[in-house]
């Protein structure tokens, strides 16, 4: 057992899409974890099969991938979570192995006759670091801190968890990317108080994070990014120039080894080209007649990747936007990611943002330095830091009429609760169906379903269970929901795993959507809480009328009965003017009913009382 003032030993793992990252505090401070050998341990997330179960992890899967680009997995990180319509034709191209779907359409890679899921070839990537970081350390290791880019969903944020439990990890947070870059520049002198923009670039996705800084302590105020934008992307646009090249030979590009080579062709001379201004992709495969040779100059590269870097530019206004700040709010901007390395990128944030980017951090390292701080905090070690992250899109249920009620709003800080309550529009609902759902917009149709699950309750008539329902994001960003009639004490809970994460359309007009249809989304769901609040009245009018309407006039009882099929007709209409005055109208035709109601409550509360057993 541990000595009370020895924190316990947890590592950070950075699970990239290109490269993988273990390190851990020392003395206050965050380091990269050696192996055995005394190398710092920065593994290639690449998994290339063997016959059996045997597989090759890292850099010998690398080196294989041109010979058995069939049987080897790189950028697996891209498919967590995912199922093939949120793939694009481009990013399945990428990919050796065939990609299927089964089951709850996530997809699965084909590898000979075998089927992996994303998760256990992401053990294996884990599995290799977690041998390497015991060698290094001598000692076992068995809880770990992983990231993950800030716009992973539920169903990503899930897989990253299994994928670490099958390697044999207690994953103890799950914590974005740009959050632990910001960690590690937090603890690294700057404490004054300010807003900083981390600006991840990396292997396959894009995030783009602000963070308030105040006495120690980092809050996300907004967060934007793109699951399908990266440094691979600018490597497929590489790979498409050199192979209308090899077209024009004779050769066909599409061959799953020259693909292969392609790839490694080209991330070497963009690599180059960060440093050069003129380089050439080479290609030569004798027993293919394969010779290829394209002179490329860094103008070149920077003319292809403009697009790419333009929409990564998209996102920082948009997140700005978000948060109500300009660029010249932002106090620091940090740079991660390998894609950051080439200077057009650098050049072009500076720009954005009027100064210079902070890289002294490398900004490979960066965020495994960051997830070492925070798994530091975790096993026990001293720290002042505060770290609030937050949710990036509003979270709700579906109401009556198709209408959905957002229990936590989008950039609240995690982890959140909240909790409504409801009942039911109809008598003797023995079974109600709980629909969560994600999205700014105001209707079902709109948003994006995350889970359904059902509570079943004793029958009650109308309006009278009471449910209540209660969303908590934990500090994972793992969304569970508990839902309890307090009646009858029934309950049901689920943990969100939706089927799919979201795909780039989806993401890109999600917040873009919610403004443009701000108005008449507001409008259809105000009109679908008066359809259901004019039902609830209507039948409480005539419930109350046939037991108690024989001590009203006749003349009131037609006022009640002709207001509330007057307010019957309007909840067909569309239109919420009339239907608030015909509520109204119906309501102050009650008022009689209402205070016979009252006056007889009052008699048989009263009754057989003296006056002094009264209490006001």
């Amino acid at each position: 057992m541990s000595d009370a003032h020895t924190p316990e030993l947890v590592i950070g793992i950075d699970l990239g899409t290109t490269n993988s990252l273990v390190a851990r505090v020392v003395d206050g401070r965050p380091h990269l974890v050696h192996d055995g050998s005394g190398a710092p341990i920065f593994v290639p997330s690449a998994v290339s099969f063997l016959e059996g179960e045997q597989a090759l992890v890292g850099q010998a899967a690398v080196e294989r991938a041109p010979l058995a680009p069939e049987r080897t997995v790189l950028s697996v990180k891209r498919l967590m979570g995912q199922g093939l319509a949120d793939l694009s034709p481009e990013v399945r191209a990428q990919y050796g192995p065939e990609l299927v779907e089964e089951g709850r359409k996530l997809v699965k890679l084909r590898v000979g006759e075998r089927l992996y899921t994303p998760q256990e070839v992401s053990a294996r990537i884990l599995r290799e670091l977690k041998r390497r970081a015991e060698e290094g350390l001598g000692q076992p290791v068995t809880r770990a801190v992983i990231t993950v880019p800030a716009w992973f969903d539920d169903a990503q944020r899930q897989a990253t968890r299994d994928a670490g439990k099958i390697a044999g990890l207690e994953v103890l947070r799950i914590i974005n990317e740009p959050t632990a870059a910001s960690l590690a520049y937090g603890l690294g002198g700057k404490d004054q108080d300010g807003v900083i923009a981390v600006y991840d670039f990396g292997g396959g996705t894009f995030d783009l994070s602000l963070l308030r800084v105040q006495a120690g302590t980092f809050r996300v105020l907004a967060t934007c990014g793109d699951t399908f934008l990266g440094g691979d992307d600018i490597d497929r646009l590489l790979v498409s120039r050199a192979a209308a090249l090899l077209q024009q030979q004779g050769i066909d590009p599409r061959e799953p080894r020259l693909k292969a080579q392609l790839r490694r062709a080209a991330e070497a001379a963009k690599i180059a080209l960060s440093s050069a201004d003129h380089t050439v992709l080479r290609l030569q495969d004798p027993t293919r007649g394969v010779r290829l040779e394209l002179e490329l100059t860094r103008a070149d590269l920077e003319a292809l990747m403009r697009p790419l870097v333009e929409r990564s530019l998209e996102l920082c206004r948009r997140a700005l936007a978000q948060s109500g700040l300009g660029p010249a709010d932002v106090s620091e901007v940090v740079m991660v990611g390998g894609t950051t390395r080439i200077p057009y990128v650098r050049q072009r944030v500076g720009e954005l943002f009027g100064r210079a980017p902070h890289t002294q951090v490398d900004p490979d390292q960066v965020v495994a330095l960051g997830a070492a701080i925070q798994a530091d905090i975790l096993g026990g070690g001293h720290s002042d830091v505060l770290l609030l992250d937050v949710i990036p899109l509003s979270l709700g249920i579906e109401t009556y009429g198709g209408a959905v009620t957002k229990l936590i709003m989008a950039n609240s800080a995690i982890p959140a609760q909240a909790t409504e309550e409801y009942t039911t529009p109809k008598d003797n609902v023995t079974a109600i169906d709980l629909h969560v759902l994600q999205g700014e917009r105001e209707l079902v149709a709109d948003c994006r379903s995350l889970a359904r699950f059902k509570l079943r309750i004793p029958p009650m008539p109308a309006g009278l269970p009471k449910v209540k329902v209660t969303f908590l994001v934990d500090a994972d960003g793992i969304l569970r929901v508990m839902a309890e009639e307090e009646r009858s004490g029934a309950e049901a809970h689920i943990e969100v795993v939706p089927v799919h994460g979201l795909t780039e359309d989806e993401v890109d007009g999600i917040m873009a959507d919610s403004i443009e249809h701000a108005l008449d989304d507001v409008r259809v769901h105000q009109l679908i809480d008066l359809r259901n609040e004019s039902a609830t009245v209507i039948r409480a009018a005539r419930r109350t009328l046939e037991n108690a309407g024989d001590q009203l006039t006749a003349a009131q009882r037609e006022a009640i009965v002709a207001a509330a099929a007057r307010l019957e007709t309007l909840c067909e209409g569309q239109e919420v003017g009339p239907l608030k005055e015909g509520l109204e109208a119906l309501n102050q035709a009650a008022e009689p009913l209402a205070e016979v109601i009252l006056n007889r409550v009052a008699r048989e509360t009263l009754a057989g009382k003296r006056l002094d057993e009264i209490e006001v």
